[in-house]
């Protein structure tokens, strides 16, 4: 018998310069555990709901008097306006999830990762790297959708981000996408067996190993 109802899930903040491949892990990890014993976590934002976007999937889209409610009553465990645009992370659905003992990804960036930090110091950060300027701005153009322009502007904007990466707990340079899933793996397995959070998950077990000793 095991005690999985008061053991509570992990939460981890994944940050990465666009392109680095970060959306792409998180969703084959994902796909790896099917079991709902992890999830990514679902952001606010005031910004229109775009075609083939679902509310409470992609994102929680809620009108900008009600996220500046939500700012006020300290709802968020980061937010930032972009574009004139509000995104934030939802600390009342974080906590409840990980109530549950779901594990959470959150997908945000460095200034977000600190934010989150400060409000949920047990928090484990990855921040992922490709392997090189070069490789970065060739995954940028394969997406076919931004111009000359807008791909300098984003390879300035990523090496900033990158910048940052000394922040986290761990690194990850995603070079082979079959290795750096498999390291991304070790990294939620290992948190996952830390002592505190197994003496909870199988409090009885021990116990009843223990019944005689001593």
């Amino acid at each position: 018998m095991t005690n999985t109802a008061t053991t509570p899930g992990n939460l981890f903040i994944v940050a990465a310069p666009s392109g680095a491949g970060k959306s792409s892990l998180i969703k084959a990890l994902l796909d790896r555990y099917a079991d709902g014993s992890m999830q990514v976590s679902v952001s606010c934002t005031t910004r229109a709901i775009r075609p083939g976007e679902q509310d409470g999937v992609h994102y929680h889209f809620i009108s900008v008097a009600r996220f500046q409610e939500k700012i006020a009553n300290h709802e968020f465990y980061e937010w930032a306006e972009v574009f004139g645009n509000y995104y934030g992370t939802s600390r009342t659905v974080i906590e409840q999830t990980l109530a549950q003992g779901i594990d959470v990804f959150l997908d945000i960036d460095w200034q977000g990762a600190r934010q989150v930090r400060d409000a949920y110091p047990a928090a484990q950060s990855i921040f992922i790297l490709p392997p090189s300027l070069a490789v970065l701005e060739q995954r940028l153009r394969l997406r076919g959708q931004d111009s000359d322009a807008v791909i300098a502007q984003r390879m300035a904007k990523a090496q900033h981000e990158m910048s940052h990466y000394h922040e986290f707990d761990y690194l990850l340079i995603n070079d082979d996408f079959a290795t750096s899933l498999a390291n991304f793996e070790h990294i939620v397995l290992a948190q996952r067996q830390r002592m505190a959070l197994q003496q909870s998950r199988h409090a009885t077990k021990l116990k009843d190993l223990l019944a005689n000793h001593g």
